[in-house]
């Protein structure tokens, strides 16, 4: 027999699971159950949607009744929502005292600024906003994309933003997880997304990371998601209320493009980009823009310490 470190391995076991007189491992039934587990593991990761074929210049197209999309770098078209001023000048076209460029939260879509986008536009500011990937109208819907592709969609969002309205202030708004993503997309040079904005708006930012969670839920979520990765949860039986405003809650459970029962690897997902968000802290405190960070005092969802 080999040994390795003073100690001597055996190298057969019984088919009963007693103790052989060479020395079987005396819990051949804890091993079989780890082995099992690896092996659930080897076979079930967390999926990430895959991106598109090809490589191109991102843009908006505009559609009809303030609709179109948002044509992503790697070709993905993502759902577009527009809600513009109505004031024209000479040249007919829509001049906004200011841009609104809105980014979702989680198992949400664009129309979630629907009022919000109204209620700009009546006072001459423009909101865009874009399902993004993996929810609402696009593409692979209850799929994650993954930290890089989403924040990737944010730098060229506000960029292509910037290149149609020189010299229009530009705001950046996240909400919950899509503040999440705007957090997650800063760096310290010209590169960063805040970089082409000139303010930013945090919506009750989603920054629950691993290191402000108990052992227990980020064991229970890493395991789960790399042994079922597929499973679907609904969220019923958690007692959490995400907001008092009751016809808000019936329209969403009525509107077939909110997502009501969540893969655990898109959660899985969302706590890597809440990873992102909470480590991206430090330059949040560096930003030099206007910045303006909204969380409410009984949100149930996002708990207050890691805000």
């Amino acid at each position: 027999m080999p040994e390795m470190a003073g100690m001597r391995i055996p190298w057969s076991c019984s088919i009963s699971g007693k103790a052989s007189a060479r020395g079987t491992p005396p819990y051949p039934a804890i091993l079989s159950a780890l082995l099992l587990v690896l092996l659930l593991i080897s076979c079930a990761t967390p999926r990430v949607a895959a991106p598109g074929g090809e490589s191109v210049v991102p843009a908006l197209v505009e559609g009809y009744s303030g609709e179109g999309y948002f044509l992503a770098r790697d070709g993905r078209e993502l759902p577009l929502r527009m809600w513009l001023p109505q004031e024209k000048n000479d040249q007919s076209q829509v001049v906004p005292g200011a841009v609104i460029a809105a980014l979702h939260g989680f198992n949400d879509y664009s129309n979630a600024f629907e009022t919000t986008g109204i209620f700009l536009a009546r006072r001459g500011i423009a909101t865009y906003a874009f399902d993004q990937r993996g929810f609402g109208a696009g593409p692979q819907a209850g799929l994650w994309a993954g930290v890089t592709a989403m924040t990737n969609d944010a730098h060229d969002f506000v960029r292509v933003l910037r290149r149609r309205y020189p010299g229009v202030p530009l705001f950046f708004l996240g909400e919950s997880m899509g503040a999440a993503v705007i957090m997650a997309s800063m760096t310290e040079d010209a590169s960063s997304s805040v970089a082409a904005v000139d303010g930013v708006i945090l919506l009750a930012p989603a920054v629950w990371a691993r290191e402000t969670m108990n052992p227990f839920q980020v064991g229970m979520l890493w395991l789960v998601a790399h042994t079922m990765p597929g499973v679907q949860l609904t969220g019923q039986g958690l007692r959490i209320r995400a907001s008092d405003n009751n016809a808000m809650l019936r329209a969403l459970s009525a509107d077939p493009l909110v997502i009501k029962e969540t893969r655990v690897d898109a959660m899985y997902g969302l706590s890597n980009l809440m990873d992102a968000a909470l480590a991206s802290a430090p330059l949040v405190a560096k930003m030099r823009a206007p910045m303006l960070i909204l969380y409410g005092r009984r949100d149930e969802v996002i708990p207050i310490e890691p805000v």
